[in-house]
């Protein structure tokens, strides 16, 4: 079992950034396939980003393609997403999960183990 914890969410304006951390203990991070959702109020959690277990390949949702960057550092045990040119769109509570499967999915049902997410608010 892999424990996840979010960091880095916060208030910013439209137009800025925010970098968000996940970092993770318990089994080997490096065996898992690493992926971003979100989930505003009210609505359905969606995908975001996801990254190999080597972090040679990655998958973004159109949405945030260009704007938003998922890496890993398998020494660290950390998951990132680097949010670029925010817009007020892009609010939500945003969550990493870990699944065993080497396909990189949007399916948030293929994910195993969840953070407890952390709050991005963009404001206009």
């Amino acid at each position: 079992q892999v424990q996840l914890v979010e960091s880095g969410g916060g208030l910013v304006q439209a137009g800025g950034s925010l970098r968000l951390s996940c970092a993770a203990s318990g089994r080997t991070f490096s065996r898992y396939t690493m992926g971003w959702f979100r989930q505003d109020s009210g609505k359905e959690r969606v995908f975001v980003a996801a990254i190999n277990k080597i972090a040679s390949t990655t998958y973004y949702a159109d949405s945030v393609k260009g704007r938003f960057s998922i890496s890993r550092d398998n020494t660290k045990n950390t998951l990132y997403l680097q949010m670029n040119t925010l817009k007020p769109e892009d609010t939500a509570v945003y969550y990493c999960a870990a699944t065993f499967g080497i396909l990189l999915t949007g399916d948030p049902k293929r994910y195993d183990y969840w953070g407890q997410g952390t709050q991005v608010t963009v404001s206009s």
